[in-house]
């Protein structure tokens, strides 16, 4: 019973998600869209960026919107519209508005872009527009619902808006009494208190978004590490999804192994002699003058190989000379199918040589 509970709570201590997600696991979930990324800090950028480009370009949209304003209480009211200047009239205005909202809108794309990039780099995938069927489950739509994440975010959004609710008090407060009495002064002085003071507020909550939306980027990456995480059995079942499997693999392996050692038999009954040592190792030499520089090894091995690389020699007639050294340094010198190291053939040419002798036969060396 004892040991019944331990492997079981083996078993669990493995399904447990303590480990951190492989490079593949997170390979997969970015192709599928799934990266570490805050909503809310391409908008605060955005927002920064946008009352920033308002300082740097105050003379560009204090002559743009002079120029609207002025044209339309000095030109355009008086004007009498016919269908003939109508459009004119349309194109005129509207031109105006474009050349004003230009900035802001090129500020806003680049910086939103940006935003993304900073996060989690460049990254185009078309996963997250595919429909999922798991997405229209109402049980686990209501679920997301009242999640933690859920809670998470509604505390956010209530965070934003105290904070951007306290900045607002705090500028009005503080300019009250010069709010008191803009009534009684010029339009431009009106306007332009009333523009440094949207600017002032706008950089500020910018600034402020900004830095929640970096605490919130972090958590972000924090709540994505951990949701990423595996167990030590998802790592062993990615590894041999990716690797293979070592049982399978290790019979290939066998099953090669055994294959060649079948061609290298089917290659003995071409030798001109076995070289053995004389059961530990046993090298086939094999040597045409016509077609080979040099004698080749064309089948070696060691113990139980060498035993069967003798037992097909002596069933194929082909003759065996003992000699340890000459043995030794083939098998460690030389592969199958290379030739002899030219500091033995030497000795190679005398074995040859006595093999030929003995077979009543003489070959060039």
């Amino acid at each position: 019973m004892r040991n019944y509970r331990l492997k079981l709570d083996l078993q669990l201590f493995s399904q447990e998600k303590t480990e951190k997600a492989t490079p593949k696991k997170q390979g997969d979930a970015r192709k599928k869209g799934q990266v570490a990324r805050s909503a809310d800090l391409p908008g605060s950028f955005i927002l920064l960026f946008t009352f920033m480009g308002f300082i740097m370009l105050g003379g560009y949209y204090k002559q743009h919107i002079m120029m609207l304003f002025g044209n339309l209480f000095e030109d355009w009211l008086l004007m009498d519209l016919t269908t003939g200047n109508v459009m004119t009239l349309f194109n005129d205005v509207t031109l105006e508005l474009l050349l004003i909202l230009m900035p802001i809108f090129a500020v806003a794309v680049i910086i939103g872009i940006l935003g993304n990039i900073v996060q989690f780099g460049f990254l185009l995938t078309g996963e997250p527009l595919k429909m999922q069927l798991s997405k229209m489950n109402p049980i686990k739509g209501f679920k997301q619902i009242f999640s933690a994440r859920t809670l998470v975010e509604f505390l956010k959004s209530v965070l934003k808006l105290l904070i951007i609710g306290i900045l607002v008090f705090m500028a009005i407060t503080k300019e009250w009494e010069r709010i008191l009495v803009l009534a009684s002064l010029p339009i431009q002085h009106i306007f332009s208190f009333t523009a440094g003071l949207t600017v002032k507020l706008g950089i500020e909550i910018g600034a402020v978004l900004t830095v929640l939306a970096l605490a919130d980027y972090f958590y972000q990456r924090y709540e994505h590490s951990k949701s990423l995480r595996m167990s030590k059995q998802d790592i062993k079942d990615e590894y041999k999804k990716s690797e293979g499997d070592p049982l399978i693999k290790g019979k290939i392996r066998e099953r090669q192994r055994r294959m060649a050692l079948q061609r290298m038999m089917q290659e003995v009954p071409k030798a001109d002699v076995i070289i053995t040592n004389p059961t530990h190792f046993a090298i086939a030499l094999k040597y045409d003058s016509s077609q080979m520089e040099a004698p080749k090894i064309i089948a070696k091995g060691m113990n139980h190989v060498a035993l069967r690389i003798r037992e097909v020699a002596k069933e194929n007639g082909i003759v065996m000379m003992e000699n340890k050294p000459l043995a030794r340094a083939l098998y460690e010198r030389a592969e199958i199918g290379d030739v002899i190291p030219p500091d033995l053939f030497q000795a190679v040419a005398e074995v040859l040589a006595y093999v030929y002798k003995m077979k009543g036969r003489v070959k060039s060396s």
